[in-house]
């Protein structure tokens, strides 16, 4: 319904480095906008050449064209050079085969999901799992005998496993079918190895295996057997995680060492829960481990002076006399100005944040879910939440849920907030402008992305102190304020521009929606409604195409509604609401989902009926319009596919009492002057719970004077009538569900009164009904007819 807790945003923890959407698509488009398209032939000739030296250079080439180039990558793609540089894993000459990997990893990070599915597509894990082995026995002897090679010699070794395993971990979120594949590979001991001998190794393969582990067990019951099997494996990742050191460090602290620490850290905890022997198991690994690592992570970074150093730095770049990276001198693959590793650490150190803020927004989640849990005893179990990918193969094991942890309370996640709410600020670089890139497209990336990490935490801590309400923190109005102005202070310098490549500002304001609303319930009633926002709020839902965004939007607006003096700001968002539900005359232009939340808002914002702005319930006459939308209601629930998208808890959620039994608890009395007039006794009809309950109708006239010509012409005015006071109802004879009919003489009039009774039904629609002889009835009449009808939709 919009109110889960997000656990993850996707599958793939690497996005592409630099987001290309903003560029056309196609060849031509790629050439044009690549400064670079003059430089592409040569390289792709040189790629199959018989010289060994030009095959390095080609291969070396496409690394240094690539770097924030999204053009260059797109036209290398166009032109084969993925299938090129596997054929090249696979050469004579080893120095080749070392920069075509290296190329590849390159290609894997800078073009995302399109580029590694091509990868895989094109069997680039042939000539990997071949390479497993051969790491993994020079590793050994590396470390068994550190002087068996030259250290120049040992560099090539170890940036050829950083390489090589960072491909892998990029293909393993490509999809099932890749993950699958690499399942068999059996990566796990691999990739500990490294970790084991982390104090001998150079961090930069050493926290390429963590990335590779951390992502092979997210959700991925294979390699979670594979670590959990073994006691070591677990001590190894809780030391990392906790910042042991098995040898002193000979060198400064690398801030790679904070992303290795996460990375086990996250690690750790996609295994839970982790079984006895091992001492971890009785480690609240969360509380103990995961959150004293992570808070001082995203509290130790200031966004605007990161973004002001980048500027700075890059107007230093401008400024400098370029070196032409290509030449038929052999480039080195690895160089860089003192810029741009600069550069690259403060990209580094930020999305070790963003790294941070994915762990923790799964921290927050495994609290429980707002949203009550079905009966125990429900009969009809079925997988509402998994989406298989076309294509995807889904024949992996799939591990039981994992239990909440008991170490998530409203005591600990509140010290997250403040700094979250410093992160969700934007910059200057945070978004890219709309005519023309950023002026640093990593950097920009990964500040749009720790800001959507940051609000995604927030989300999920305001979803889960709703859970189980606070009074000490929902007293603080104060707080909640704060945090209110701050949320809407980001979304006014994020904006609202829309086109190519402004994806993120979008997606920032729909996860910032769901804070909104977690915040306007943790502060119910204290909230005052600014005009401005509930516009704003009003426009999203009306705009947007996806139901859980406006759901969202809707449980916002229902929190400000609730305010006691702000009578006419709960009138405005009320009739908002009720416009989106369905009546008789008009259905509704929204799916059933915000529809159910709107009908549940206008139910939990007038339920107590002792508030100031309860006037409006009254003077609206709420109550009717909203009984006139219960059949509109329940026919949008029959469309709801209960096997998917959590089809079946919406239409638990729209049958439940809180929705339509107000519905049913609230009866509307009818009364028409175009029908028979009732007696002092009774209505001519009731309508409740989106049902209509008409009292029996004889067949007479307004002055009560039973019509002449028999049962028949008796059968024809009861009816009729019934007809009358049904539309009058909102429903007709159509909607009879269960009609009874009362004959004074059965053997007699049966047949006859069947005659004109079957004259009002279409003859496959026909109601149920029941028909019984009577010793008499009122006026002397022959027949009398009741019926109750659905409420139409």
């Amino acid at each position: 319904m919009g109110k889960s807790q997000k656990k993850k945003n996707m599958r793939r923890h690497n996005p592409m480095r630099v987001p290309d959407s903003h560029l056309p698509k196609g060849l031509a488009s790629a050439s044009e906008s690549s400064s670079r398209s003059n430089e592409i032939l040569p390289i792709l000739q040189k790629m199959q050449s018989t010289d060994g030296a030009e095959r390095k250079w080609a291969c070396v080439a496409v690394s240094n064209l690539i770097q924030n180039d999204p053009s260059t990558r797109r036209l290398l793609q166009g032109k084969n050079v993925v299938g090129a540089l596997i054929t090249r894993l696979t050469d004579n000459e080893e120095e080749v085969v070392v920069e075509a990997i290296g190329a590849l990893r390159n290609l894997c990070i800078d073009g995302g999901y399109d580029i590694c599915a091509e990868m895989y597509n094109k069997n680039i894990l042939t000539p990997l799992k071949a390479f497993i082995p051969k790491i993994s026995t020079t590793l050994s002897q590396f470390l068994n005998d550190p002087k068996a090679a030259p250290e120049n010699v040992q560099r090539i070794v170890y940036d050829f496993a950083d390489n090589s395993i960072t491909t892998l971990w990029c293909l393993s979120e490509t999809s099932n079918k890749a993950l699958n594949a690499i399942n068999d590979f059996h990566l796990v001991p691999f990739l500990m190895s490294f970790l084991a001998a982390r104090d001998k190794l150079p961090l930069a393969p050493v926290t390429a295996a963590a990335q590779c582990l951390y992502v092979l067990t997210d959700d991925n019951y294979p390699a979670i057997s594979d670590v959990r099997a073994d006691a070591s494996y677990i001590s190894c990742l809780l030391s990392i995680a906790r910042q042991e050191q098995t040898e002193p460090p000979k060198t400064p602290a690398d801030p790679r060492a904070v992303t290795l620490s996460i990375l086990a850290a996250g690690t750790l905890r996609n295994i839970l829960p982790i079984p006895p022997p091992s001492a971890a198991s009785f480690v609240d690994v969360d509380k103990d481990v995961i959150l004293p690592l992570l808070q001082p992570v995203i509290s130790s970074i200031s966004l605007s002076d990161t973004s002001n150093l980048v500027q700075e730095l890059v107007q230093r770049e401008a400024n400098e006399p370029q070196i032409e990276n290509l030449s038929l001198k052999m480039p080195k693959s690895d160089h860089k100005s003192s810029i741009e590793i600069e550069l690259e650490q403060l990209e580094n150190k930020l999305r070790s944040v963003q790294l941070a803020l994915e762990i923790l927004t799964g921290v927050c989640a495994t609290l429980p879910d707002p949203e009550p849990d079905l009966p125990a005893n429900e009969d009809d179990v079925e997988d509402d939440d998994i989406e298989i990918d076309a294509g995807d193969d889904v024949d992996m094991i799939e591990e039981p849920e994992k239990a909440p942890s008991n170490s998530s309370s409203p005591s600990f996640l509140t010290t997250l907030v403040a700094p979250l709410l410093a992160l969700v600020q934007p910059t200057a670089l945070s978004f890219p402008p709309l005519s023309s890139p950023s002026i640093h497209p990593p950097t920009t990336s990964v500040l749009s992305a720790v800001h959507i990490g940051a609000l995604e935490c927030l989300n999920n801590i305001f979803l889960s102190l709703t859970t189980s309400p606070n009074p000490r923190i929902a007293s603080d109005a104060n707080s909640g304020l704060t945090l209110w102005n701050g949320i809407w202070s980001a979304l006014g310098l994020i904006g609202t521009q829309t086109g190519l490549g402004q994806e993120r500002r979008q997606e920032a304001w729909e996860v910032a929606m769901g804070v909104l609303w977690g915040v306007g319930r943790a502060w119910k009633g204290s909230l005052t409604p600014d005009s401005e926002q509930v516009d704003l709020l009003i426009q999203l839902c009306n705009s947007t195409s996806d139901p859980r965004l406006r759901v969202k939007c809707i449980g916002a607006l229902e929190c400000l509604a609730q305010n006691p003096s702000a009578i006419e700001a709960n009138r405005v968002i009320s009739e908002y609401l009720l416009s989106i539900l369905p009546t008789a005359s008009s259905p509704s232009s929204m799916e059933a989902e915000p529809m159910i939340q709107a009908a549940s808002a206008i139910i939990d914002i007038y339920s107590d009926e002792t508030l100031p702005y309860d006037v409006n319930f009254r003077q609206g006459n709420y109550l009717d319009r909203l009984v006139a939308c219960v059949g509109g209601i329940r026919k949008a629930i029959r469309t709801i596919d209960r096997r998917r998208d959590g089809g079946k808890e919406l239409r638990r959620r729209g049958d439940e009492r809180k929705l339509l039994g107000m519905a049913a608890d609230s009866k509307k009395f009818i009364f028409t002057p175009d029908a028979i007039p009732p007696l002092p006794a009774y209505s001519q009809a009731v309508v409740s719970g989106g049902r209509v309950y008409a009292s029996g109708n004889i067949g007479c006239d307004k002055n009560l004077k039973v019509v002449e010509g028999g049962v028949q012409a008796q059968t024809r005015a009861a009816l009729e009538n019934l007809s009358i006071v049904l539309k009058a109802s909102g429903s007709g004879l159509e909607h009879i569900v269960k009609a009874n009919v009362y004959l004074v003489d059965m053997s007699v009039n049966f047949a006859l009164m069947n005659e004109i009774y079957l004259q009002f039904f279409d003859k496959d629609k026909m109601p149920a009904r029941t028909c019984v002889g009577v010793a008499a009835l009122p006026l002397g009449a022959e027949v009398e007819i009741e019926c109750v009808a659905e409420v139409a939709a």
